[in-house]
């Protein structure tokens, strides 16, 4: 991986922290720039009628949430403690509540802190709902996650077509759409269909867009429905393996454009909940290597880190892509490990062999005390791991706006 201007400017970044410290190097750095942009550009892309919500289980951080909240149309949580977060930073500012297995205090502290949509995921829940809206004597807005029947695209992650624990089974759309009209505390005003997650084939995601479509309105016209919106969940993929390969967001806009001068359904806003796709890019976990062995005639690379801060390479099992720093600071009175042109496996400092976040890595160069700079850490990094396993201490976390040309 060739470093780009920004990764040369963390690197200095890191270098800095070194000199300044006495131990070792542990942090995720995360670029409010580029972040700001790449959401910005995705917003001022979308068709007319589409609108764009930021799923924040990517990275829920306060700052992300502030440097977001300008550029997107809303944000999507998954608890009320996501919830939470969003109205510190905002009392008005459109939320859709989503996610499987909503609490009764959930859902009520949800609509009195006046979110715009509730994820609809089963029966019960439907009832539940009213049942609560009502005793707050309000009405709540819903849109049914629906688990259909297709077949889809390969991705990372499917969440429809197969057995899971998301949505309604789609056999039972016509019982749960008369139970939602039936029940006095409810406004049923769309369908939710996510399906798939991290897909890399934009062609592929914009057919998925108009099977969406065609369900919906094959529900509408059946049922005599007045919907306002679809929402069509995130999914747009990132690949941990190859780092030139992307989604074609462009290509994916293009596409869109044709599905809904075919499909649009007047007065129904199409919405999308990316997460992974706006912010995995825009961080980077940077751990020291703190120890070099070779243990059965393999080579690895003990970091101060590991799978307790950034667990996604351990969860998805794959090797994260990662550059090596050069630090020449040394203290130690004798001489310095390294070794050259080897295979690496990159392991943390937890007392398990799960603890990896890269097999088998080819590097020219490798010494103690030098720092692995992990790429594409922005997303799904922190937030899901294990911190206090061991009981080590948290790595820093730094955030950085290149606005004016240099690092702040």
């Amino acid at each position: 991986m060739n470093p780009t201007v920004l990764d040369r400017k963390v690197v200095r970044l890191i270098k800095r922290w070194k000199e300044e410290r006495s131990e070792p190097v542990c942090a995720f750095l995360y670029d409010k720039k580029t972040l700001r942009e790449r959401a910005q550009a995705c917003v001022d892309s979308l068709p007319g009628g589409c609108r764009l919500f930021y799923a924040m289980k990517a990275n829920p951080s306060k700052e992300f949430l502030d440097c977001l909240a300008p550029v997107v149309h809303g944000f999507e949580a998954a608890s009320i403690g996501e919830i939470r977060k969003v109205r510190k930073i905002s009392e008005d500012k459109p939320v859709i509540f989503g996610g499987p297995g909503k609490k009764d205090a959930e859902i009520a502290e949800a609509l009195q802190r006046r979110v715009t949509l509730i994820h609809a995921e089963s029966m019960h829940e439907l009832r539940r709902i009213s049942l609560i809206a009502g005793g707050l004597g309000t009405v709540a807005q819903v849109l049914l996650r629906i688990n259909l029947r297709a077949s889809f695209p390969e991705a990372t992650l499917v969440m429809a077509g197969r057995p899971t624990q998301f949505g309604i089974d789609e056999e039972d759309v016509p019982e749960a759409i008369g139970l939602a009209q039936s029940l006095p505390h409810l406004s049923l005003e769309g369908f939710h269909l996510h399906s798939i997650s991290n897909n890399l084939d934009a062609s592929l995601h914009a057919r998925l867009i108009s099977v969406y479509w065609d369900r919906v309105t094959e529900w509408k016209d059946r049922f005599d429905l007045t919907l306002r919106y679809l929402n069509a969940g995130g999914g747009f993929g990132i690949s941990y393996t190859d780092p030139d390969r992307s989604f074609e967001w462009p290509l994916f806009i293009t596409e869109l454009g044709k599905v809904l001068e075919e499909r649009r359904l007047p007065g129904v806003e199409l919405l999308f909940e990316p997460g992974r796709y706006l912010t995995a890019a825009c961080g980077y976990y940077a751990a020291e290597v703190v120890d070099l062995k070779c243990n059965h005639g393999k080579h690895y690379a003990v970091l101060r880190g590991g799978s307790h801060h950034f667990r996604l390479p351990g969860a998805w099992q794959h090797s994260h892509p990662f550059e090596v720093v050069p630090l020449e600071h040394w203290d130690y009175p004798f001489a310095r490990p390294e070794v050259l042109d080897v295979e690496i496996t990159v392991a943390g400092e937890l007392c398990t062999p799960k603890d990896v976040l890269a097999r088998d890595v080819r590097v020219a160069r490798l010494r103690v005390g030098d720092v692995l700079l992990f790429h594409l850490a922005g997303a799904y990094g922190w937030t899901i791991s294990a911190h206090d396993f061991l009981s080590h201490a948290h790595p820093e976390h730094i955030y950085f706006d290149d606005t004016q040309g240099e690092l702040i």
